[in-house]
C-alpha cells in the first residue's frame, strides 16, 4: 500500500524517541535487512511523500515530541514518565519537555518545547533551539510544498510573514485584485480607478502568462501520463503523435475536452477547425483561445472545474503573487516588509515557544510534532542570525533544503549512507543521545510484498511488512514447526493499521449538470457506492481473512472518534435506498443482497435523471454532465493483486445489467494513479489513508484543500461543503473529547451523504521477523498501532 501526502512523518518522528534504555556497544556487524516496498528517493523530513520514504527519513531524525503506546503525549520527556500498558510499566524519555497553555482571556495558546542540552546530530554538531527555529521557518515559508498542514493553524503573525504585508495591507491588495478582475480584461484604465495602470497591466499579463503555462502543462501531462488516450482520440498512432509537436498539442486539447475530433479533423472550443491529416495543427495560443472561449474568459470557472493538470489555482496563484509584489511596496509598509513570525520565539538556547490565536485540539501534534532537522545541513548557517531576523535560507527560497531531499541527515539512531541498487544503507549513529545502536548496520531492501514470507525464511531479508492475506499466513504457519504464525523460524506481530482502505469518487468528475453538491449528483454517486458497498464483506474476507474487517465510516477504527456498532445512530455504509428505506434484511442470501443492491442503484440513477428503457431493462441515456461509463483506477500492479479488486469486478458485472459500464484501470505503474489524483481529473480510484493520532479531518475533507485551491491538495474527493468545513473547524477548537466525537460523527455522516468515499477495510499491519537470525527479545515489546517495531531500534540485536 502506498500512502500519499499523509503525516506519517509525524507519527514516525514522534515514535522513534521514547522508552529510554541506554544502548551498549555493538554486538555484531551482521546487518539487519528489512524488506520494503519501492522508494521514491524523497527521503526528506520536509518533502517526503510516501510512508516508505518517510521511514527512511525517520531512521535519521529526532523529533520534539514523545508519545506512548496509546499515542498519549509525554510532556516531561527529559526526566521521563512511567505509563502502564498491558499490565506493564514503561518509562518514556525523549528529546524535549513540552507544555500547552491556553489563555482564555487573551484567546491565545502557547506551545513550549525545552530541549535536552546534550543532543547532537550524527556529524557531532550540537542540536539547539536554532535548529528548531530553522525547521519552523522551512515548514512555514510561502514556497514550501510538502505535506505538513502546519500553516493551516493561526500562528500569530504567520499570515503577515508569508505575504510580507500587514493584515490591513493584505486586505487592501486582495480587494484591489478582486476589483481589477471584476472590471475585466477589456477595462480601460482611468484616473479614478483605485489602482494604477501598471498594477492593472501587471495583473492581466501575469494571469495570461500563468494560464498559458498551465495549458502547456496540460499538453505535457497528456503526452506523458495519458499517452494511451491519444491514438483513440485523434485517430493517429502513438508513434505518430510522439513524433509531431502539432499532434501533441492536438492530443492535449482533445483528451482534456477543449476540442473534439472526427475523421482526423479537430474542432476546438473556440470553433477553430484543423484538418490534422493535412498537417494543420493548433498552437499554444489556439489552445488558450479554446480555453478562454469554453469558460468565457472566467479563469475562476476554469479553476473551479479543476482543469489544471498540476492542480494549480490560476486566479488564486496570480492573486497571491500580485499581493506579494505590490503589498510590500505600499507606503504604509515603509519598504520594510515583515521580518519574522511574531508568534514563534527563541526563549533561550534550548527553549522555543509558538503562540496561536485560539485553541485547536490537533494543533499540538503539528506544532510540537516536528522533526528537528539540522540547520547547518538543510540550510545555510551564514544566512542564520535570529536577532537579525535571518532564518537559514532566503525568504521564498527552499532550494538548499530541497537539494538534500535524497540525502537525509539528522540526530536519529542511524546515519543514511546511500541508496544503491534498490537498497537503502544505514550505519549506527555514534552520537545518538540514547547511545550507539547495538546493530551497526541496517538495510532497507526493496522487495515485492508476495516475496516477503519466503524472503525471511530463506535469509534474503530478516524482517518486513507482510500483506495479511490468508495465503501469506498459511505460508508462514507452514514454515514454523508448530504450524503457527509465530514459531522457531518466523515471528509475527499484528496490530491495527493507523489508517484504512477506501474507494474514492471525485465529486467534480462524477456529477449531474455542473453542481457536485446537488441531490442529482449525490444520487448518481450513491448508486455507484451502493453497489461497491455490497461486495466489501466477501472480497476482504477472501483477501485478508481475520487480518481485516469492513468499516462503515471514513475513519480508522484505531481512532477514539470512530463510530462503533453499539452506538445508537450507527449505520452500515450505503445500506438505504433513495427513499431512505433499508435495502437489506438479516436473512438475505448473498445473491439476494446483490439483487437488492442492483434495484437500489437503479432507483438512485432514475432519481439522478438517467433514462430507463423498459424494453431492454437498461439505462440508455445519461443526464447532462453525467455518463453511462466511468473509470476506476486501482493500483494492483497490473495483476489484480489488491484487496478491492474483487469489489470492482463484482461491481462491474452488476452495473452491466443496468447498462452502466465500469472500466477498471489496473496499471503496472502505480504512479499513474498518484498523478491522476494530483491532476484532479480522476473519476474513481482505490487507495488507503494513513491517519494521525488525533482524528483531525481538515487535511482531507476541508474545501481549502481541494486540488488547486492553495491548501494541502489532499482533498482528492473535491468535496466542498460549507457545513462540513465548519464542523471540522468546530471540532478542532474544543478539548472536550465527547463533544469532538459527536461533531466528527456529523462530519462523517456528511461525507457519506456526498457519496465521495466508500469506506472499505481496516487492516492489520503484519510485521514478520526471523526468529533464527534476530534476538526477538531485543525488539521493542508490546507493539501497538502507535508504537511500531522501529521504536527502541537501537536495542535490536542480531544473533
Amino acid at each position: 500500500m502506498k500512502l500519499r501526502k499523509t503525516v506519517v512523518a509525524l507519527i514516525l518522528a514522534v515514535a522513534m524517541m521514547a522508552s529510554f534504555v541506554p544502548a551498549f556497544a555493538q554486538t555484531t556487524d551482521t546487518p539487519l535487512v528489512v524488506a520494503y516496498s519501492p522508494f521514491s528517493e524523497k527521503f526528506s523530513p520536509f518533502f517526503g511523500d510516501t510512508a516508505y520514504d518517510m521511514d527512511v527519513s525517520a531512521m535519521t531524525q529526532l523529533g520534539l515530541m514523545t508519545t506512548d503506546r496509546m499515542g498519549g503525549i509525554i510532556y516531561n520527556a527529559i526526566e521521563g514518565e512511567t505509563v502502564p500498558f498491558n499490565g506493564k510499566d514503561y518509562v518514556y524519555k525523549g528529546a524535549a519537555d513540552l507544555s500547552v497553555k491556553f489563555d482564555a482571556e487573551a484567546n491565545v495558546t502557547t506551545y513550549t518545547a525545552k530541549l535536552r542540552e546534550d543532543l547532537k546530530f550524527s556529524d557531532g554538531e550540537p542540536l539547539t533551539a536554532d535548529d528548531v527555529i530553522f525547521n519552523y521557518y522551512v515548514f512555514l515559508d510561502p514556497s514550501y510544498v510538502g505535506s505538513t498542514s502546519l500553516s493551516s493553524y493561526e500562528i500569530i503573525g504567520l499570515k503577515d510573514y508569508r505575504t510580507q504585508t500587514t493584515s490591513a495591507v493584505f486586505d487592501k491588495y486582495a480587494t484591489m485584485v478582486d476589483d481589477i478582475y471584476t472590471a475585466g480584461a477589456d477595462h480601460v484604465w482611468a484616473e479614478g480607478d483605485a489602482w494604477t495602470k501598471e498594477q492593472q497591466e501587471s495583473f492581466w499579463t501575469n494571469l495570461k502568462t500563468n494560464w498559458l503555462n498551465d495549458i502547456q502543462g496540460i499538453v505535457d501531462t497528456v503526452n506523458t501520463e495519458y499517452v494511451a488516450y491519444g491514438p483513440d482520440t485523434l485517430g493517429f498512432t502513438a508513434e505518430e503523435i510522439a513524433a509531431s509537436e502539432g499532434l501533441k498539442m492536438a492530443a492535449g486539447m482533445a483528451v482534456w475536452g477543449f476540442g473534439s475530433v472526427a475523421d482526423k479533423v479537430l474542432t476546438t472550443s473556440s470553433d477553430k477547425v484543423f484538418d490534422l491529416s493535412k498537417e494543420e495543427y493548433p498552437t499554444l495560443d489556439d489552445y488558450y483561445d479554446a480555453a478562454f472561449a469554453k469558460y468565457k474568459g472566467e479563469i475562476k470557472d476554469y479553476d473551479a472545474a479543476g482543469e489544471s493538470a498540476a492542480g494549480a489555482n490560476m486566479f488564486g496563484g496570480t492573486k497571491d503573487a500580485f499581493i506579494g509584489e505590490w503589498g510590500p511596496k505600499d507606503d504604509s509598509m515603509g519598504g520594510q516588509g515583515v521580518p519574522n513570525i511574531a508568534g514563534i520565539k527563541k526563549l533561550d538556547q534550548y527553549t522555543v515557544e509558538v503562540k496561536t490565536v485560539g485553541y485547536e485540539a490537533p494543533a499540538v501534534y503539528s506544532i510540537l510534532g516536528i522533526s528537528i532537522a539540522p540547520l547547518h545541513y538543510y540550510g545555510d548557517k551564514a544566512l542564520y542570525n535570529y536577532d537579525n531576523n535571518q532564518f537559514g535560507h532566503p525568504f521564498g527560497d527552499l532550494s538548499i533544503a530541497s537539494a538534500k531531499t535524497s540525502q537525509p541527515m539528522g540526530a536519529g539512531a542511524y546515519k543514511y549512507i546511500k541508496y544503491d541498487n534498490r537498497v537503502v544503507y544505514f550505519e549506527a549513529n555514534e552520537n545518538y543521545y540514547k547511545g550507539a545502536p547495538k546493530t551497526k548496520y541496517i538495510q532497507f531492501k526493496e522487495t515485492a510484498s508476495a516475496e516477503v514470507p519466503n524472503g525471511v525464511s530463506s535469509g534474503v531479508v530478516d524482517a518486513g511488512e507482510m500483506n495479511g492475506t490468508k495465503a501469506n499466513f498459511e505460508t508462514i504457519a507452514k514454515l514454523n514447526d508448530n504450524n503457527e504464525i509465530t514459531g522457531n523460524v518466523v515471528t509475527t506481530s499484528k496490530v491495527d493499521n493507523l489508517g484504512y482502505g477506501y474507494i474514492g469518487i471525485n465529486a467534480d468528475t462524477i456529477l449531474v449538470g455542473t453542481e457536485p453538491g446537488s441531490d442529482a449528483s449525490k444520487n448518481l454517486r450513491k448508486a455507484l457506492a451502493t453497489v461497491y458497498a455490497v461486495y466489501r464483506g466477501v472480497a476482504y474476507d477472501s483477501y485478508y481473512g481475520e487480518a481485516a474487517s469492513v468499516i462503515n465510516y471514513p475513519i480508522s477504527n484505531t481512532s477514539w472518534a470512530a463510530p462503533q456498532p453499539t452506538d445508537p445512530d450507527y449505520k452500515v455504509a450505503f445500506s438505504v435506498d433513495v427513499e431512505g428505506k433499508d435495502i437489506y434484511t438479516s436473512d438475505m442470501t448473498a445473491d439476494q443482497r446483490y439483487e437488492a443492491a442492483l434495484q437500489a442503484a437503479k432507483g438512485y440513477l432514475v432519481a439522478a435523471g438517467f433514462t430507463w428503457d423498459e424494453a431492454t431493462a437498461k439505462f440508455t441515456a445519461a443526464p447532462e454532465g453525467a455518463k453511462l461509463a466511468y473509470e476506476v483506477i486501482i493500483p494492483a500492479d497490473g495483476t489484480g493483486d489488491h484487496p478491492s479488486f474483487a469489489v470492482l469486478t463484482g461491481t462491474k458485472g452488476l452495473l452491466e445489467k443496468l447498462g452502466i459500464t465500469l472500466n477498471i484501470n489496473d496499471p503496472a505503474d502505480s504512479d499513474i494513479l498518484w498523478n491522476a489524483l494530483d491532476s484532479g481529473k480522476q473519476e474513481m480510484w482505490t487507495a488507503a489513508w494513513g491517519a494521525t493520532i488525533d482524528p483531525d479531518m481538515y487535511q482531507v475533507y476541508h474545501s481549502n484543500n481541494i486540488i488547486g485551491k492553495g491548501g494541502t491538495d489532499s482533498n482528492h474527493y473535491h468535496i466542498a461543503d460549507a457545513t462540513l468545513d465548519q464542523l471540522i473547524i468546530d471540532a478542532r477548537q474544543s478539548d472536550d473529547q465527547a463533544y469532538r466525537k459527536a461533531v466528527y460523527k456529523e462530519a462523517l455522516d456528511l461525507v457519506v451523504d456526498w457519496a465521495v468515499e466508500v469506506p472499505a477495510y481496516q487492516r492489520q499491519n503484519c510485521i514478520i521477523f526471523s526468529t533464527v537470525r534476530i534476538m526477538i527479545e531485543t525488539i521493542t515489546p508490546d507493539i501497538t498501532t502507535f508504537w511500531g517495531w522501529m521504536n527502541d531500534i537501537e536495542l535490536i540485536e542480531m544473533k
